[in-house]
C-alpha cells in the first residue's frame, strides 16, 4: 500500500474542511457579534503496515485531519448611539428566548422594542432579563438607560436587569451561525458572568477580518496544491513502474 498517496488524499480532505470553515468567517466579518473559527490540524493514527519481509514490523502511519475551535476574543465596537443597542465588554452572552421556545445565546446587542415594549433581538427574539423578559412602558417618553451592571431603566423607574451570562466551558458551544450558540452539551454550566460590563448605546462587532482570513486561505491553498502535486507525483510514478512492467513481459 502506498501510504504517501493515503496521507496526502487525506490532507486533500483535510484542507477542503479548513477552507469552509475560512469561507464561512470570511462571509461573516460583518456579522455582529460573530466569532470566527479557527480551524487547526492533526494527525490521527489511521492503521498498521507492515514492512518488506517475513519477519517485518509493523508500523503505525498517520492521516492529516482538521478540527476547528471557536476564537472567542471580542470583536471592535461600533458606536450607534441607539439606548437599546447593548455591548459586553468582557466575557459573557446576552440570553436570549425563541417565542416558540427554545434558548441561545449571543453577543450581537443590536436590540429594540417591540409593539408590547419588551425587549427583543433584531429579529424578534425576547431579550432575558434577571425575571424575565425585559418590559418598558410605550405609553411613557421617558428615555431608556442600561447600566454597565446591566441594570436597565425607563426614567427613574427600574424596569429589570439584563441577563449575561458565562459557561464553564465555552468550546461546548455550539455555534448555530448569524453570532448565536446553543447550550446542547450537558456537562456545559451557565453561570453569571462576573467580568462583564455593559455599555449601552455600542454593539460588538465580528472579531473576523476580511485581510486576516484571505492570508489564511491562500495559505490554505497553496498547501492544498502542493498535497495535489504529491499525488500526481506517485500517480505518475506508479502508471511508469506499469509500463514498464509490461514492457518486460512482452
Amino acid at each position: 500500500m502506498n501510504v504517501s498517496i493515503y496521507q496526502a488524499a487525506a490532507a486533500l480532505s483535510a484542507f477542503d474542511r479548513a477552507q469552509e470553515v475560512i469561507a464561512e468567517n470570511m462571509a461573516s466579518t460583518s456579522v455582529n457579534g460573530f466569532k470566527r473559527q479557527t480551524p487547526s490540524f492533526s494527525a490521527v493514527q489511521a492503521g498498521l503496515v507492515r514492512a518488506p519481509g517475513v519477519n517485518g514490523t509493523s508500523q503505525h502511519f498517520l492521516l492529516p485531519r482538521v478540527t476547528s475551535t471557536i476564537n472567542f476574543e471580542p470583536g471592535q465596537e461600533k458606536y450607534t448611539g441607539t439606548k437599546t443597542d447593548v455591548a459586553i465588554e468582557g466575557s459573557g452572552f446576552f440570553e436570549v428566548h425563541l417565542p416558540k421556545g427554545g434558548i441561545y445565546y449571543t453577543r450581537d446587542g443590536e436590540f429594540k422594542l417591540n409593539s408590547k415594549g419588551q425587549l427583543v433581538t433584531k429579529g424578534g427574539d425576547y431579550v432575558m432579563g434577571q425575571g424575565g423578559p425585559l418590559q418598558f412602558d410605550m405609553t411613557r417618553a421617558d428615555a431608556i438607560s442600561i447600566a454597565p451592571s446591566g441594570e436597565a431603566r425607563q426614567g427613574n423607574n427600574i424596569v429589570g436587569k439584563l441577563k449575561v451570562v458565562d459557561f464553564n466551558n465555552p468550546q461546548l458551544l455550539k455555534d448555530v451561525g448569524d453570532g448565536n450558540f446553543v447550550a446542547e452539551a450537558p456537562e456545559l454550566l451557565p453561570i453569571a458572568a462576573k467580568n462583564a460590563s455593559l455599555r449601552q448605546g455600542f454593539i460588538e462587532g465580528s472579531n473576523a477580518s476580511i485581510m486576516k482570513e484571505m492570508a489564511t486561505l491562500m495559505t490554505n491553498i497553496r498547501q492544498y496544491e502542493t498535497n495535489q502535486r504529491v499525488i500526481q507525483m506517485h500517480d505518475e510514478r506508479i502508471g511508469h513502474a506499469i509500463a514498464t512492467l509490461g514492457e518486460a513481459g512482452s
